[in-house]
């Protein structure tokens, strides 16, 4: 079709464990002895799933395997999955990176990526030259660059250090630089991987919407890895579902996200006693472990405004009156969202033997989107027993909605249902 801007068939990669070169030659003169007698790479019916939680009893694993799909120009593309399951290598092999072990991938017009920070410039060249370097690359003649110039500077807020050598930029100047040159040059195809992680959260929101303009204005076609769902959700309107290596699924952006979540458990526990512990504390008690459970869903990691149960595990080696267990919710910017003492609803605890204890209780997050930290603490009659910060974090999702308003960025933090209704 006249609209499919990148076409992928069955396309796989395969990768050699261990060290590199260990026993290549004669696996390269295998390969060749086969080649040249027309017969097919023996080593294509060896390997394993790209599977991280088991250990291989091979020597090569496929780290893609028979991954199609087609994407439209015009289209947002947000490319998800656990860690490990092959979405930098997907970009690598859109962007030519590196070649395909098997398959093809077909696609028009002019493409930028920006895999990592740094991608496609020379540390030793400024700026300026980077720029034009890149549009040089990228096919474009120095009088579309230099028209260009000014708005890329501009965008990425570097205009001081503009005439300085790349070398010396931090790694947040270096991908505003970048990014600024890969979403204004002209470029039929955006591929970003991860890159906007390693930004402030004031650039983040201006990529994100240049991003946005890029693809429903100048009808640029984008890809984009984030483990940041809320924003994949925001910006994307399809998605593809990456586990193992293999393509899990491929089409709406909320189905992708919602088959996501789903694959987690409906349990996570966390290890308390690595966490680090901050302020007065009592080493005779001691919060051991936390259980999360989610109510509503299966996912523990991801959250539509669920109800979730948390059940705290705690150790005393003495006697305590007047115990009080407590979590709290903060934003980024350790702002306290929700504060919760399980005096809310029980009697101070009293212990009087040593031993191992729990302790559950349930919450209802109606929190806006976005990534929160949740910590834990006790007290007792005579102080605090001890403060855990940051224990684990969590993401909220936008609710699964086709009412426009209800997507929109809010001022607020937390979500408040009412009922309204228009008088006469």
């Amino acid at each position: 079709m006249s609209d499919i801007i990148i076409k992928v068939d069955q396309l796989s990669k395969q990768y050699r464990l261990g060290e590199v070169g260990t026993g290549s030659l004669s696996h390269d003169l295998n390969r060749w002895w086969y080649r040249i007698r027309g017969k097919e790479d023996p080593y294509l019916k060896l390997g394993e799933t790209n599977d991280r939680t088991t250990k291989s009893n091979s020597d090569y694993v496929w780290a893609l395997r028979d991954i199609n799909f087609e994407i439209k120009k015009g289209e947002v593309w947000g490319v998800i999955g656990k860690n490990g399951a092959g979405k930098s290598t997907l970009l690598k092999l859109l962007s030519r990176v590196t070649a395909p072990t098997t398959g093809e991938i077909k696609y028009k017009g002019k493409m930028a990526s920006l895999l990592e920070v740094g991608t496609g410039f020379h540390g030793e060249l400024t700026g300026r030259e980077n720029i034009f370097l890149n549009g040089a690359i990228l096919g474009m003649r120095r009088k579309e660059i230099a028209s260009k110039l000014d708005e890329i500077v501009e965008f990425a807020g570097v205009e001081k250090y503009i005439d300085t050598p790349v070398k010396r930029y931090s790694s947040g100047m270096y991908v505003r630089l970048a990014f600024a040159v890969a979403a204004h040059l002209d470029t039929d195809i955006l591929i970003l991987d991860e890159v906007l992680a390693v930004g402030d959260a004031s650039f983040q929101r201006k990529c994100l919407g240049k991003m946005n303009d890029a693809a429903t204005k100048q009808g640029k076609t984008v890809l984009f890895v984030s483990h940041n769902l809320s924003q994949v959700q925001g910006l994307c309107t399809k998605g593809m579902l990456l586990e193992n290596g293999m393509l899990s699924f491929a089409g709406d952006i909320n189905t992708a996200i919602s088959k996501y979540t789903e694959n987690g458990n409906s349990d996570r526990a966390v290890d308390v006693t690595k966490c680090n512990r901050v302020g007065p504390r009592d080493f005779n008690f001691s919060i051991t472990t936390l259980n999360i459970t989610n109510v509503s869903s299966s996912s523990t990691d991801i959250f539509e405004e669920d109800t979730i149960e948390l059940e705290i595990g705690f150790r005393a080696n003495d006697d305590y009156d007047e115990v009080a267990l407590a979590f709290s919710i903060s934003d980024s910017l350790d702002n306290q969202l929700i504060v919760c003492r399980s005096t809310a609803t029980l009697p101070y605890l009293s212990l009087k033997k040593q031993g191992n204890y729990t302790i559950k209780t349930q919450v209802k997050l109606n929190i806006i989107t976005g990534m929160y930290h949740l910590h834990l603490g006790a007290s007792h009659a005579k102080g605090v027993l001890e403060y855990i910060p940051s224990v684990t974090t969590i993401e909220i999702l936008p609710v699964n909605t086709n009412w426009e308003e209800a997507k929109k960025p809010s001022v607020g933090k937390l979500i408040t249902h009412l009922h309204w209704e228009l008088g006469a």
